[in-house]
């Protein structure tokens, strides 16, 4: 039976493993994400079981990773490396810290606000969501954000 991906599901289980590469403000980030928000954040959008390693990282390592892999020559918010959809996701995470920064500042948000608006959606990506096919999947998977974000008392991130 296929899941129906409006509804949120019951909490799974989360294998996680944060990092964080080296970059300006460091210490300003790592006080954003405290392991157990990064685990509540990414549990809310799982619908199965996960492994995911979650790596927050400065420009150049993000630039880096965006043009080998996606062949976009500059460094973005957030890319994710999704391996296995099932039984278990399987992902990479990688958040570039500048960036996620300078968009919260640029939005009026809270840099931590940010951060879960982005490994929700980075998550969502692992499970197969895409924003970027249809506008009838981009509207799913963005109405699908904004109700989890609300459940875990965040803001309309959009």
């Amino acid at each position: 039976m296929k899941k129906d991906k409006t509804k949120p599901v019951a909490a799974n289980d989360l294998d996680l493993s944060l990092q964080f590469g080296a970059f300006p403000e460091l210490a300003r980030h790592r006080a954003a994400l405290p392991r157990a928000a990064v685990k509540r954040w990414i549990v809310q959008a799982l619908q199965s079981d996960a492994e995911l390693t979650v790596r927050v990282v400065g420009e150049e390592e993000a630039q880096t990773l965006n043009r080998d892999y996606r062949q976009k020559d500059y460094a973005t918010n957030v890319l994710t490396f999704d391996y296995t959809q099932a039984p278990v996701v399987t992902a990479d995470l990688v958040l570039c810290g500048p960036v996620v920064a300078r968009e919260a500042a640029e939005q009026g948000k809270t840099l931590q606000a940010h951060y879960a608006h982005l490994l929700v959606h980075s998550t969502l990506h692992a499970q197969g969501y895409d924003h970027e096919t249809n506008e009838g999947d981009a509207l799913e998977m963005e109405t699908l954000e904004i109700l989890l974000l609300a459940a875990m008392g965040f803001d309309n991130p959009y």
